[in-house]
């Protein structure tokens, strides 16, 4: 008997081959185990096939769980090839900044907003220091743990706790809908919150922003708990983009499918211009690195920095934020 929520209750109707560009790739379904074996770091763990599945199949998490098996398997160690710079980088944070995490809340950037917006970074933080707000940078792990890596996983966020509770600091505001999505439900002791809500608490910001379509990140799709915190700001409603399957950064897949990953934001060069805010740097700078230049994060409008995302400096940006 098939049980429900596994791959097991798959019937093969192909919904999510016809919705995601991967499974379309290789004419599989989420229950074609043993070619996903294969294939499982070419998935781009967006989600699209659990939420068009008929069966509530888990696919997003069945694929993970894949990964985790295979690294368990070679005792700890990713054996996967061209991950070697991701590893380096964010396995053990190589440009984590806490000295400046002072005060008993702190803004927590996460490792792509700095990349692709400095300039909003700095403003950020100058206007909550204001209110005795501190920052640190540091990456959350979630690259890491969407390699399957999850002895890394609770080591990173056992890190990222004592340096919170080395400082006494009881509450993190999250810029990036990742960092919170991951985050939030693991952190001991300590209140996340996004930006969003506390530029609300503390009335920064431009509000009344003219409605337009949203490139929805995939932690948020589901419940849309960050979109609806953000219509605050808009003088209207936010259109959710449905044709876009992810903005090609995804499960870490842009390494073994870089085609389908510069080709996802496709549709969006076709908008004729037209504004489109993402709430996330990952997103927003992906797009633009790809052709999308009509992408905007929304918080460079709600402080009124205006700013684009930096894609050729990204990495140079996301350096010097170990010596600010």
């Amino acid at each position: 008997m098939k049980d429900n929520n596994t791959v097991e209750a798959c019937t093969h109707c192909h919904v999510c081959q016809n919705q995601c560009e991967f499974l379309k790739k290789y004419g599989i379904d989420i229950g074609d185990t043993e070619k996903l074996k294969e294939l499982s770091y070419h998935c781009f763990l967006c989600g699209k096939c659990t939420e068009v599945c008929p069966e509530n199949i888990d696919g997003r998490e069945y694929i993970l769980n894949l990964r985790r098996e295979k690294v368990e398997k070679s005792g700890g160690t990713l054996e996967e090839k061209g991950y070697g710079m991701l590893l380096k980088e964010k396995k053990d944070y190589i440009y984590r900044n806490y000295r400046h995490a002072q005060g008993e809340s702190i803004l927590f950037p996460g490792c792509n907003f700095p990349s692709f917006y400095p300039k909003t970074t700095k403003r950020l933080v100058n206007e909550l220091k204001k209110y005795g707000i501190g920052v640190a940078y540091d990456c959350c792990g979630k690259p890491i743990v969407e390699l399957g890596m999850k002895e890394d996983e609770k080591r990173i966020i056992s890190q990222i706790q004592s340096e919170l509770h080395k400082r006494k600091i009881k509450e993190v505001i999250m810029l990036c809908p990742n960092c919170y999505a991951y985050l939030k439900p693991r952190m001991e002791e300590v209140k996340v919150v996004s930006i969003y809500e506390k530029l609300e608490e503390f009335g920064i910001g431009k509000k009344n922003l003219l409605p337009a379509k949203v490139f929805l990140p995939c932690p948020d799709r589901e419940k849309k708990e960050l979109l609806g915190e953000i219509e605050q700001y808009i003088e209207g409603k936010l259109t959710p983009i449905e044709e876009v399957q992810c903005c090609g950064l995804g499960g870490c897949a842009p390494v073994k499918e870089p085609e389908l990953a510069k080709n996802m934001g496709a549709a969006l060069k076709n908008s004729g211009g037209q504004k489109i805010y993402s709430y996330c740097a990952s997103c927003a700078g992906n797009l633009n690195r790809n052709g999308c230049k009509n992408v905007t994060h929304i918080l460079t409008e709600i402080l009124e920095t205006d700013e684009k995302a930096d894609t050729g400096k990204s990495m140079l940006n996301r350096m010097k934020t170990k010596f600010i």
